[in-house]
């Protein structure tokens, strides 16, 4: 095996700081973003609370939807439940400096089902519909493995 050498090494407290500077630049970057997502998650709130009033309440048949009416406000319910998550995802980032792998696969879950509510099967090619159902499968299959993984650690730490 070939002899590895870092790619950077600390040889003076000058690169320390250097670190300590992006790192909080970096932290700086995350908050921003995660403010910028929560204005877009306030708005996406208001789109949909705008558009289930006008569907259900401004026009005719009031308080009746049509097919078309209920997968638009199902998409916009779940796209604002993405943008939660992805929230939380980014609030845990800022408390923890860690991203938790089983809200990113919950995030891709509910987005993967997010696109198959919203889909007109009618259009898409077989192998289009296998691919989505290919990466459900191996969505869930990871988001078990992870669920498995903590319960285990976890069974581990009150033995010990």
């Amino acid at each position: 095996m070939p002899d590895r050498k870092p790619v950077f090494t600390m040889r003076s407290l000058k690169d320390l700081k250097l670190l300590a500077s992006l790192d909080s630049f970096k932290r700086f970057l995350v908050i921003i973003i995660t403010f910028m997502m929560g204005v877009v998650l306030l708005l996406a709130t208001i789109d949909l609370g705008y558009t289930l009033y006008v569907d259900i309440v401004d026009k005719p048949p009031y308080f009746l939807l049509n097919i078309e009416e209920m997968l638009e406000l199902f998409g916009i319910f779940l796209l604002v439940l993405i943008g939660i998550e992805l929230f939380e995802t980014m609030e845990i980032y800022i408390k923890e400096n860690v991203v938790h792998i089983e809200v990113v696969l919950t995030v891709a879950l509910i987005a993967l089902a997010r696109k198959v509510i919203i889909l007109d099967v009618k259009t898409l090619s077989s192998t289009t519909i296998l691919g989505i159902a290919a990466l459900i499968l191996a969505l869930s299959i990871g988001y078990y493995l992870i669920r498995k993984a903590f319960q285990f650690d976890s069974a581990h730490k009150s033995e010990e």
